[in-house]
This record gives structure tokens, sequence and C-alpha cells, in this order.
């Protein structure tokens, strides 16, 4: 795709814009999974248009068709999970989190679907978002981008479980000895 750099500036700004609203809270305590997101979410967001010129280029080759498998991948987990997480998790208005956005909210432990194998299937998403833009076009500049989109994710799910360990107690904990963190079976 023939984006000119300044169209694509201007998307990343509003990006930008856009995630500093959703995590305007989060932004505030370092020490919540939001703030840890919102870079992720800059890095893909970043990724995404750096690499945009290069989608189209060589599509049936062996890169791009892993990241187009990756791509397909990507939102598939990320509306299964939060459609999981409304549905299982009972979302309540009154868990006080601000950093929160209000499907995290959940009252209930989700531990059904993609869940029963991984506990962040929508860190898991954004990984595979971060990881297929990464491959459309793999230079210095991208690989610094989606290892500080890796880093991140990790980091956001590392806090994520200390929250919900917090919240659901020894169920989490136990829910963790049974599941892997991104990677089923494996991470």
């Amino acid at each position: 795709m023939n984006v000119p750099l300044e169209l694509r500036l201007l998307a990343f700004a509003l990006l930008t814009f856009y995630f500093a609203w959703i995590s305007r809270h989060a932004l505030r305590s370092p020490r919540t999974h939001g703030f840890w997101r919102f870079f992720a979410w800059e890095c893909i967001g970043a990724l995404v248009l750096v690499n945009l010129p290069m989608w189209e280029h060589e599509p049936l080759s062996p890169r791009q068709i892993a990241s187009w498998l990756l791509l397909i991948a990507s939102p598939w987990l990320a509306i299964h999970a939060v459609l999981l997480l409304r549905r299982e998790g009972r979302p309540d208005a009154r868990r006080a989190d601000a950093e929160l956005l209000g499907f995290e909210r959940t009252s209930q432990l989700v531990t059904a679907g993609a869940f029963r194998y991984i506990r962040h299937p929508m860190y898991a998403a954004l990984l595979a978002l971060a990881w297929a833009a990464y491959l459309k076009d793999v230079t210095p500049h991208s690989t610094v981008l989606v290892a500080g989109a890796s880093v991140f994710l990790l980091l956001t799910a590392l806090r994520d479980e200390v929250e919900c360990r917090a919240h659901f107690g020894g169920d989490y904990a136990d829910y963790m000895r049974r599941s892997k963190r991104f990677i089923p079976f494996v991470f």
C-alpha cells in the first residue's frame, strides 16, 4: 500500500490520542496493566504504519503467508475473549478500578473457551498482530518495535496477573497452574 508518510504520521497521532484517552486513568498508575498496555498499543500502531507500504509485497512468500495467518487469528481471538469476558465474567460496574476497561471489570473468573488454555487471549491477539505486522517487512526499525511490543505485552500480562490474584485470590492462583500465559501448552 502506497500511503504517504504524512498520512501515516497523522494516523499515528490519532491512534496515540485514542489510546491515551482509553488509558487516561491507567497512565497515572504505572502499577496497573493498562499502563504497560498503552505502550504495547503504541509499538503495534507504529509497527503497522511503518510496515504498511510492504503489506502487499510478495503476497505468496512464506513470510507473508505467516503474517496473514497471524492477522486472521488476531481479531478472532480478541473478539472471542471479549465476548467470553462479557458473558461469563459478568462485568460489574461496582468494581471500582478506574483503570479497567468496562469488559475487564469481571466479577467471575473466566476459564472457558480460549481462557481454558491461556490466561491472556487478548494480549496473545495483540502479540499475533504485532508479529504479523513485523513479518510484513523485517528491518532493524521493525525489530525494535516488535521487541518493544512483546516486552510491553509481557509486562502487561504480569501486572494483570497480580491484579487478578488480588481480586480472585486462590482461584486465580489455581487457574495459573492449569493454564499458560499466551501460547497453549507452551508459554
